[in-house]
């Protein structure tokens, strides 16, 4: 939600992407991929986005914690980088997603997006659920 120099961001993308091969994770077996390289996030997180209310986005924690290190104006990307979260997890119609504990109330967000969007236009999305971890 903050600029980055393209440097940096092309530095970080490829970091991200060793930090995940070392963990382990077979290339052969799973699908890497840039994910800022994939429309259908932003196109979903619009479409989301016009089924959100402001006042929802507003009383998450994280949006007030944020907003006050952005001198406390905030940007619309921080608001509604939530709504981009739920877009990540129901374009590829997650049934589980780990989650830390500070990720909890995003994830709620998510489930009720999906709820609001299958009662509208029928049941298309699975209510994901959190898979939370003690580490």
């Amino acid at each position: 939600t903050m600029p980055k120099e393209p440097a940096v961001l092309r530095q970080n993308i490829l970091d991200t992407t060793a930090a995940i091969l070392a963990c382990g994770i077979d290339p052969k077996k799973c699908f890497l991929f840039r994910q800022s390289l994939v429309p259908e996030h932003a196109e979903l997180a619009w479409i989301l986005g016009c089924l959100t209310n402001v006042p929802r986005l507003l009383r998450l924690p994280q949006w007030k914690m944020k907003r006050s290190s952005q001198n406390s104006e905030g940007t619309v990307g921080l608001l509604t980088y939530p709504v981009l979260q739920a877009a990540d997890i129901l374009l590829y119609k997650s049934t589980h997603v780990p989650v830390g504990e500070d990720q909890v109330l995003h994830l709620e967000l998510a489930q009720d997006i999906a709820q609001h969007f299958n009662k509208k236009y029928g049941a298309f999305f699975p209510v994901p659920k959190a898979i939370l971890s003690e580490l």
